[in-house]
């Protein structure tokens, strides 16, 4: 197939237009070239043929098959950085990492204020008894205090004691001070029997002597007619009790006598019967003034 060649500027020029303009305008362009292609027409014969008697009938040739792309052409200079983009919105929680390697020892900081007492802690054991420490000065004389009570009592069961006069029992006790009273009693049966207008006495002594501060602590027990069609036994129970001062501290023989009443002959006296008997000893304060 016969492809023409356009090596004018003009076919260069057409080739650039579209091909609905260009079958417009080579027509044109063709025409005031017919003469000069038919006087060569006659004389030179085309390789591949003629066109025909005049190029004026000559029409445009088959568009040619596009070549293959030419190569890639160098790279471009890198362009400016662009701004920097909107922040993205945050991404999920990640898993807890390892452990880290211990730091180093930081710098001591400031002294922190007093805290707060804490609570008191467990007894200690008893520590060793220290050395004796030196003589105190006196210190001033205190009120009065109570006296402790200091007493005894001696208790006799079954005590049946027949004898007319002498010392039926005796009671030691221990007195702690001069100025202090004595306070004693005698709790038991007392009895005289088979005799009229009879009398007999029973009292107590301190030290073998009667008790002269304020005076004697006795009692007697007296019977109008006691025999014959009137014979009376009567055992009573009787209480003889008093209060003896001006006694020294120490031991103090406390005894419980029988014997006559003044102005009356013997009689017959018992003192205790089938029954507990007790004498009761004191140590008491001083009286009032």
């Amino acid at each position: 197939m016969f492809i023409p060649q356009f090596d004018t500027p003009i076919m260069l020029f057409c080739m650039k237009i579209p091909s609905a303009i260009m079958l417009w305008i080579v027509p044109l362009l063709l025409i005031p070239l017919c003469p000069a292609n038919s006087n060569n027409s006659s004389n030179k014969n085309s390789q591949h043929g003629s066109c025909g008697y005049s190029p004026c009938f000559c029409a445009p040739g088959i568009p040619g098959i596009p070549g293959s792309p030419g190569p890639a052409g160098p790279a471009g200079t890198s362009g400016s950085p662009g701004n920097n983009g909107l922040e993205g919105p945050m991404g999920p929680r990640g898993v807890k990492g390892d452990e880290g390697p211990r730091g180093k020892q930081g710098l001591t900081g400031p002294k922190g204020g007093t805290g707060s007492t804490g609570p008191a802690g467990p007894l200690g054991s008893k520590g060793d008894a220290g050395p004796p420490g030196s003589q105190g000065t006196s210190g001033p004389k205190g009120a009065s205090g109570s006296f402790a009570r200091n007493w005894k009592q001696c208790v006799y069961k079954h005590m049946n004691d027949g004898r007319d006069s002498g010392l039926i029992k005796e009671c030691i006790f221990k007195k702690t001070s001069d100025s202090t009273s004595l306070r004693v009693y005698w709790s038991g049966q007392l009895c005289i029997c088979n005799c009229d207008n009879c009398c007999k006495r029973w009292y107590f002594t301190f030290n073998g002597a009667e008790c002269s501060a304020p005076a004697a602590i006795d009692a007697i027990v007296y019977m109008r007619y006691g025999t014959g069609s009137r014979l009376k036994n009567l055992h009573r129970p009787r209480h003889v009790e008093g209060v003896c001062d001006k006694i020294h501290k120490g031991t103090v023989r406390v005894g419980f006598w029988v014997g006559n009443c003044s102005g009356y002959g013997s009689a017959d006296a018992v003192t205790g019967w089938i029954s507990v008997s007790r004498m009761f000893v004191e140590e008491i304060p001083p009286p009032q003034a």
